[in-house]
């Protein structure tokens, strides 16, 4: 009768549904020396934690001191830096802000349309020559298309 009870443990245990009672029941069969043949199997399985529990971690874990003292210098250093990025920009900032600078701003209409006009002109130029550069590539795929047939 014992031994069906400890097969049936066995099932629920892979299927994850034992307790936490059942599992011991289960570790203290397979601990003891009269393991069924048939379930011997099993028995490295339930074995191994007892084992394990035993075991000791005695190796020591050497400081590595001077990795930290690198590390932390090599953070103060970039702090530094970083400071000292943001003053200049800053200290540039506030000095191109006191020059009085043209923005551009026209009082005359008309001397504003024209000046658009000239910009947008130019924009058009430039626009028109990257559509001549995609024509190229179109062109360029047709031929490639016709010469490799996929």
């Amino acid at each position: 009768m014992a031994l069906d009870r400890i097969e049936q443990l066995v099932e629920k245990y892979f299927e994850a549904q034992t307790s936490i009672a059942e599992e011991n029941e289960l570790k203290v069969y397979f601990s003891s020396s009269n393991v069924a043949q048939h379930l011997q199997q099993y028995q490295d399985v339930f074995g191994y934690f007892e084992k394990e529990k035993k075991e000791q971690f005695k190796a020591t874990l050497p400081l590595e001191t001077k990795t930290l003292k690198k590390a932390t210098w090599l953070a103060i250093a970039a702090s530094v830096t970083v400071f000292l990025g943001v003053g200049m920009f800053m200290y540039t900032n506030n000095e191109q802000a006191k020059i009085p600078s043209e923005y551009g701003t026209y009082e005359n209409p008309e001397v504003a349309l024209k000046e658009t006009q000239k910009a947008l002109a130019l924009l058009s130029k430039h626009v028109n020559t990257g559509i001549e550069s995609v024509n190229y590539i179109t062109e360029y795929e047709t031929s490639k298309n016709k010469i490799f047939k996929e």
